[in-house]
Parts: structure tokens; sequence; C-alpha cells
């Protein structure tokens, strides 16, 4: 029987997760992707806390123009926010999304900004 696509997702996810934990020197990022917003978080795994977040719907964010252009916003800000935090470098959890679109838009506008993974 074939899986759904959340199923599928879902083993891909436990399967990067099983490699991919994140420490308060070198969190996780972690995105998750709706069909209409795009959220990112960095999570320190250790201490099991939320160090920073962003999404779309936040208010700074200028929600106009193609979901890849507000997918790199996105990324452009978890970016700052995570080196006001102190973070310089993040394991990137892409949540078993294909790195590809929105999540390839908001990883690589997260490393312009300076973030390193």
């Amino acid at each position: 029987m074939a899986l759904s696509k959340l199923e599928r997702r879902q083993r891909i996810k436990r399967r990067i997760r099983k490699i991919s934990t994140g420490t308060a020197s070198k969190p996780r990022l972690s995105v998750f992707r709706s069909n209409k917003e795009i959220y990112a978080q960095l999570v320190d795994d250790n201490e099991g806390v939320t160090l920073a977040s962003v999404s779309s719907r936040d208010k700074e964010i200028d929600a106009k123009g193609t979901k890849i252009e507000v997918a790199a916003l996105v990324g452009k800000s978890i970016a700052e926010k995570a080196s006001a935090a102190g973070v310089e470098t993040v394991a990137f959890d892409r949540n078993g999304y294909l790195y590809h679109g929105r999540v390839k838009a908001l990883a690589e506008a997260a490393r312009e900004a300076g973030l390193k993974f």
C-alpha cells in the first residue's frame, strides 16, 4: 500500500532527526511549511527550548510577493535573530520537505545573511 504525502514526510523527518540534534552552541534550524505560510525556529534539543522563531505571519515580515520571496525574507530574519542571540552555526532541519522551492529559498537567504550550516 502506498504511503500518503504526510506519512512519507513523517518517515523522512524521523530519519533526519535520528542524526540531527541541536545544542545551545549549534541549534537546529527547523523549517515548517504550510500551504500559505512558512515558519522557522532555532531549537536547543538538549534543554528543549526554542531560542528564536520567525514566521511569515510576523508583523515585521512584509508578506507581499510570491511565497518564495516571503520565504527568503523569513530566512534573512531568522539569521538576524540568530546573530542577535549569539548563534553563528546551525544544523539545518528541512523537516522531511524536499530541499527545493520555499525551503531552499529560506536556507539560501539565511546563509547570505551570515548563518553557517
